[in-house]
């Protein structure tokens, strides 16, 4: 890089942090789930501090390609999975099974986060250099209605991943159990279910943040996916035969009868993922060790972790948020909640 454009970078960097100063103080603020740490409600969703300058780089600056896959959804939904599932599809001819990327890199090395890689340290980054294969493959866990404009208005398409409340509360609270230091204490479950049926978590409120992207679906099939983690665990060839399809790369007849689809599953899935060198001792350029990314994988953990009275009230939570959506939650292998 040359002078010229490093004094212009930190030039964007000074007046940019000035400008996030006056606009933090502005936002109303929670505590988080760890002691210490913060929240503040920015476009009616709760984002932490290190994550605010990033997102708002990343809407003013971000050029969205139509060819461009964004790959969405609010965190501990099966984030990880999806990635996986997106990048081994849409890019399947460009390498042999066992020259999957993914067999010695981490899904969330292969697929760029945009708030918490892209444009964590930079607010202008390469994009062309940050995306190896093509096209470009990205991640987020923003709301639909505060994605950067030019992904809502040009023809890329993006892919959500929804999962069940009760199984992602109980994801995302041991989540932040491993990620917290020492010293920091972590809010108790009954306290933390407090915060997350009022919305308070990173990139809360839950059920505006499915929503959101809920709708889009059902008035763009064409541009917005949505996916639901218990569908992929009940059936999962049938799902990403769909995610191919919507993606413009559909499996040939050829690919079907020689087992492509179960391969990719296969290579994809939580159990095999896990077993890798990469995801049981690598860690994420910021220092988190890839490993606290898997813990089970299962639909309808929170049986063995939620009291009757908290399910009673996400189940009545459930009722009145979705209400004549059309959306339903699968909360167990057996289950299913309007």
């Amino acid at each position: 890089m040359d002078t010229a454009e490093t004094s212009r970078i930190k030039h964007v960097e000074k007046s940019w942090d000035d400008e996030l100063q006056q606009l933090v103080q502005t936002l109303p603020t929670e505590q988080g789930w760890v002691s210490g740490s913060s929240l503040y409600l920015y476009q009616g969703f709760w984002c932490s501090p290190h994550v605010l300058k990033p997102l708002i780089s990343c809407q003013k600056h971000f050029r969205a390609s139509d060819s461009d896959v964004i790959v969405a959804s609010s965190p501990k939904c099966g984030t990880t999975w999806l990635k996986a599932l997106a990048f081994s599809t849409l890019y399947r001819n460009q390498f042999t099974r066992d020259e999957n990327p993914l067999l010695t890199f981490n899904p969330h090395q292969l697929v760029p986060h945009l708030e918490y890689y892209v444009y964590l340290n930079n607010p202008c980054p390469d994009l062309e250099n940050i995306c190896v294969y093509k096209p470009r493959l990205f991640a987020t866990h923003v709301p639909y209605a505060s994605l950067p404009t030019s992904i809502k208005d040009s023809k890329c398409k993006i892919v959500y991943m929804c999962r069940n409340p009760m199984d992602m509360f109980i994801s995302f609270w041991h989540f932040r159990d491993k990620l917290r230091d020492e010293s920091k204490e972590l809010l108790s479950l009954d306290e933390a279910f407090d915060k997350f049926c009022h919305g308070i978590y990173d990139h809360g409120p839950f059920f505006d943040h499915v929503l959101s992207y809920w709708k889009a679906s059902q008035e763009n099939p064409d541009k917005v996916l949505f996916l639901k983690y218990e569908d992929l665990k009940e059936d999962i060839s049938c799902e990403v035969k769909q995610l191919a399809m919507f993606l413009g790369v559909p499996f040939t007849e050829d690919e079907e009868k020689q087992g492509v689809v179960e391969e990719i599953a296969q290579v994809c899935s939580f159990e095999s993922l896990k077993e890798l060198e990469v995801n049981k001792n690598g860690s994420h350029a910021n220092g988190n060790p890839y490993k606290v990314f898997f813990r089970n994988g299962k639909v309808g953990d929170w049986s063995s972790c939620l009291t009757p009275a908290m399910v009673e009230r996400m189940e009545k939570l459930i009722q009145e948020k979705l209400d004549t959506s059309g959306l339903t939650f699968k909360l167990s292998s057996e289950t299913s909640k309007a």
